[in-house]
């Protein structure tokens, strides 16, 4: 168990290392300034999960670019992404949302739709304006467990399918797991309930895997986001099937609370990923969303790098020393036209999720299925946002004909 001491130098020191290399764009910009701006109070603004940040940062900027003049009548889109862009390790900053509404900035898709529902408004000129207009998520709507999402009804919230993607499991090159585990192995291991067996104790890679295991006797050390986070949730609670998406009660981060402790979702840049001599950790688990990963090695600049011509616009390379892996045979990839993609053989599983932006339900003139007239041009079936398949694909995330109906 890593002691909070270390954990605290190292987390500073890594910080400060991204908060000085890393090269991005301000946000929110304005496109045609290409500098960063305080959104007004009509602008239409979202929050939450990471997963989708920078897919939505490149659809509000390529929407906002063919708007000459940001007014009531024609507002801009804007989007704040879950951590700060020059700093990922940042999980506490609060910003000004909107003008009048300096809040915490929400990182990871429950954080975003409680900001959503809790954040309040903002009055201009007589009219009030909501703080944050969608929020982001990676999961679906929790119906059963908490946080609890209330009915796309009145007085509720709506789910607005976007796209889809695949959680899988990630780990370091030098892994003591093999490239591929079961659905059932992967179980045992983040609910800590790996039994003795092969002779070998229990919670060990030998009772996992018997004696061919690379260190037999070693530990699995499975790691999961921050709190909040929608993929965390889905992976443990969803795909899983286990009770609670709590840290793991045998990985090192057990009982670990503090936020700048915590790994945000998809990257493997934090220093929980190695050990106290540096190197990465063999044993480390972690839930990766593959759109994320193919979004960040195949199309994003390395960090601290500026993008080259081709490369998105938006995020950089924050893999780090993580690799995705397949389960129960599945590869995490394959290629098409030599880009990788996600496998479309996940469709089916437990394993494949949707993304959604999440907006208040309204009944009132020229609503969509429960989204308010002011966003469907945004997000509705023929809206701005379900027309962008290659910004999709760009950033990793597949295609759906769901897109801009509401769950």
């Amino acid at each position: 168990m890593r002691i909070i001491k270390t954990l605290v130098a190292a987390a500073a020191a890594a910080a400060t290392v991204v908060a000085l290399s890393a090269t991005a764009l301000a946000e929110p910009i304005n496109p045609h300034t290409h500098k960063q701006v305080t959104p007004n109070a009509w602008d239409i603004v979202g929050v939450g999960s990471e997963t989708i940040s920078y897919l939505s940062d490149q659809l509000s900027y390529n929407y906002d670019s063919k708007i000459k003049h940001d007014t009531p009548k024609t507002p801009y889109l804007y989007d704040w992404d879950a951590v700060p862009p020059t700093n990922p390790l940042d999980t506490t900053q609060r910003v000004t949302l909107k003008a009048g509404c300096k809040n915490a900035r929400p990182d990871g898709s429950s954080a975003g739709i409680t900001a959503l529902e809790t954040y309040g408004s903002v009055k201009y000129k007589g009219v009030r304006y909501p703080c944050v207009n969608f929020a982001r998520s990676s999961r679906g709507r929790n119906s059963t467990t908490s946080p609890v999402d209330p009915a796309c009804a009145k007085g509720g919230i709506c789910f607005v399918y976007l796209g889809g993607d695949v959680v899988t499991y990630a780990t370091t090159q030098n892994s003591n797991a093999p490239s591929d585990l079961t659905r059932a192995q992967l179980k045992e291991i983040f609910g800590c309930d790996i039994p003795a067996a092969h002779g070998f104790a229990k919670g060990t890679w030998g009772a996992l895997l018997g004696a061919k295991a690379k260190d037999p006797k070693g530990k699995p050390d499975p790691l999961v986001p921050q709190n909040g986070s929608g993929t965390l949730k889905f992976f443990m609670e969803t795909a899983l099937g286990l009770p609670t998406d709590t840290e793991p009660s045998c990985g090192t981060l057990a009982g670990v609370t503090q936020l700048r402790f915590q790994p945000e979702e998809n990257e493997g840049i934090s220093v929980v990923f190695k050990l106290k001599n540096g190197k990465p950790n063999p044993n480390v688990l972690y839930p990766f969303s593959i759109g994320s990963y193919v979004s960040q090695e195949a199309h994003s600049a390395a960090l601290g790098k500026s993008p080259k011509k081709g490369q998105n616009m938006f995020g950089r390379d924050e893999t780090g020393v993580l690799v995705i892996r397949a389960i129960d045979g599945l590869q995490p990839t394959v290629k098409v036209h030599g880009v990788p993609t996600i496998n479309t053989k996940w469709n089916g599983t437990v394993f494949h999720r949707y993304v959604y932006d999440v907006v208040p339900f309204s009944s009132g003139k020229g609503n969509f299925d429960g989204i308010p007239a002011s966003l469907v041009k945004f997000f509705g079936p023929k809206g701005y946002e379900c027309g962008q398949h290659t910004v999709l694909e760009d950033y990793g995330f597949e295609v759906t004909p769901l897109c801009g109906h509401t769950a």
